[in-house]
C-alpha cells in the first residue's frame, strides 16, 4: 500500500508525530509499504520546506508562507501527488483537522480517509489547557465532532477516546483501538552507557531514585509535593530525577517555589527536556517511576507514551488508575496502582518499592516484556493494517 500520514505539527516539542505516526509508519517500511509524512512545522518554522527520509519513511514540512489556507493547499496536494491509496489523519485539528475537511469534500472518493485521535481536543479536553483564544476553542471543538464523523475509519489511542467516539455517532464497525507504543523503541536496543557511572554523573549517587518524568500539567502539582514529603520522611536520602519539560513555565515556577517551600530543592536533580537517544540511559538509573494523573476527562482519555516509555525501560511505576494507567501498568506485576486522589497509598507503594531491590527488580524486567509482548510497534502496526484493509474494501 501507499500511505500519506497528515499531522497539525512537526516532531517538536510535540511528540505526537514522532511517537505515534512515526513509529507506526517506520513498521510499515518494514513490511513493504510506502509511507510520507507531511507536516507543517509551526513550532519551527526555519524548517519550513524541508524534505527528507527516515527509516526509508519519506517527511516533508510544507512550507508557511501564505497564511492557513495556502499552508492546508499544500498539505493536500503533498498528499495527492504521492498517489496514495489511504491518508491517515493524526489529530483532528487545526491544519491536519483542515486537510480532512478538504479531501473529505472533494476527494473522498478517490482516497480512504482514516482519522486517528490520541487526545480529547474540544470541550473538557485540551481546549481547557490550551492557550487559545475564544474563536479557536469554539473552531477546535466542532473540527473535533465533525472529523469523527467524517471518515472511512478512526482509530483511538484510548477505550474513553473510543467511547466519546460513539457518542459522536461514529459506527462501531468504522471504530478501531490503537493504543501507543513506547516513543523510545528504537533506541532501546543500542548499547547504552554504564548506569553507575552515569547516575554518579547524575548526582545521584547510591540514593533511592524516584522518577518523575512528566510535562507536569496531568496533576496538581502540590499533591506531587506532598508525596515527596511524605516518601522523604520516611526515607530521607531519596533523590528526585525529575526528566523533561513542564508545558507552561508557570507549573515549572510553581513547582520550584513548593520545592523550596518544603525544603526538597536539593533533593530535586532536574535534567531537562533531553534527545530522545539519551533518554533510556537516564530513566534506566531511576528505581521507581511516579505517575500521577488527576481525574479529569483530558487525563482519562490520555494514552501516555511516557508511561509506556518508562516500563519499556524496566521502570516499576506507582501510579494513580487513571484511563489508560490501567492499561499500562499491572498490578504487583509491573508496577502498583491506586485510585486518583489516594497520596498515602502512594507514598506507602513508593516507599516499599524504594526498600525492597527484589520486588522492584522483578517488576521491572516483567515490565521490559510486557509493553514489548502488548505494546511493540511491530505488533500494533498490525491492527493498523487491519484497518487499512477494511477501509479499502468497504
Amino acid at each position: 500500500m501507499r500511505l500519506v500520514y497528515l499531522g497539525p505539527f512537526g516532531f517538536h516539542p510535540n511528540k505526537t508525530m514522532r511517537s505515534r505516526a512515526l513509529s507506526l509508519a517506520r513498521e510499515l517500511v518494514k513490511q513493504g509499504h510506502a509511507v510520507k509524512i507531511i507536516m507543517p512545522p509551526w513550532h519551527t518554522p526555519q524548517e519550513a520546506g524541508r524534505v527528507w527520509q527516515e527509516a526509508g519513511v519519506e517527511l516533508e514540512y510544507v512550507a508557511l508562507s501564505g497564511g492557513v489556507p495556502v499552508v492546508v493547499g499544500r498539505m493536500v496536494r503533498a498528499a495527492r501527488a504521492f498517489a496514495p491509496e489511504v491518508i491517515h489523519v493524526f489529530k483532528p485539528k487545526a491544519y491536519a483537522g483542515l486537510a480532512q475537511w478538504w479531501l473529505w469534500q472533494f476527494h473522498r472518493r478517490r482516497y480512504k480517509i482514516v482519522l486517528d485521535t490520541d487526545d480529547w481536543e474540544g470541550w473538557g479536553g485540551w481546549n481547557e489547557l490550551g492557550e487559545y483564544t475564544a474563536v479557536q476553542k469554539r473552531f477546535f471543538a466542532w473540527q473535533e465532532q465533525w472529523g469523527l464523523r467524517h471518515a472511512h475509519a478512526v482509530t483511538v489511542a484510548s477505550h474513553a477516546l473510543q467511547t466519546l467516539a460513539w457518542a459522536h455517532r461514529v459506527p462501531p464497525a468504522q471504530l478501531h483501538y490503537l493504543p501507543n507504543g513506547s516513543g523510545l523503541e528504537t533506541h532501546l536496543s543500542r548499547p547504552g552507557e554504564n548506569l553507575h557511572a552515569l547516575r554518579q554523573k547524575l548526582g545521584l549517587g547510591k540514593r533511592p531514585t524516584l522518577l518523575l518524568y512528566s510535562r507536569l500539567f496531568e496533576f496538581d502539582i502540590s499533591k506531587l509535593v506532598a508525596i515527596l514529603q511524605g516518601v522523604q520522611a520516611k526515607i530521607p536520602d531519596t533523590a528526585v530525577l525529575a526528566v523533561g519539560a513542564g508545558l507552561h513555565e508557570r507549573d515549572t515556577a510553581v513547582l520550584r517555589d513548593q520545592l523550596v517551600e518544603a525544603n526538597l530543592l536539593e533533593a530535586f536533580i532536574d535534567v531537562g527536556w533531553l534527545e530522545e537517544e539519551k533518554l533510556p540511559d537516564v530513566l534506566r538509573t531511576a528505581d521507581v517511576g511516579l505517575y500521577l494523573m488527576e481525574d479529569t476527562l483530558l487525563n482519562r482519555t490520555k494514552c501516555p507514551v511516557k508511561l509506556a516509555d518508562m516500563l519499556a525501560c524496566g521502570v516499576p511505576v506507582v501510579g494513580e488508575r487513571v484511563g489508560q494507567v490501567g492499561a499500562y501498568v499491572r498490578q504487583g506485576e509491573t508496577g502498583l496502582l491506586r485510585q486518583a486522589g489516594d497520596t498515602a497509598g502512594l507514598i506507602d507503594d513508593v516507599v516499599q518499592l524504594l526498600q525492597s531491590s527484589a520486588m522492584r527488580d522483578e517488576m521491572g524486567r516483567t515490565a521490559v516484556v510486557d509493553v514489548r509482548q502488548r505494546f511493540g510497534w511491530d505488533r500494533l502496526v498490525k491492527q493498523v493494517v487491519t484497518v487499512y484493509e477494511k477501509a479499502n474494501s468497504g
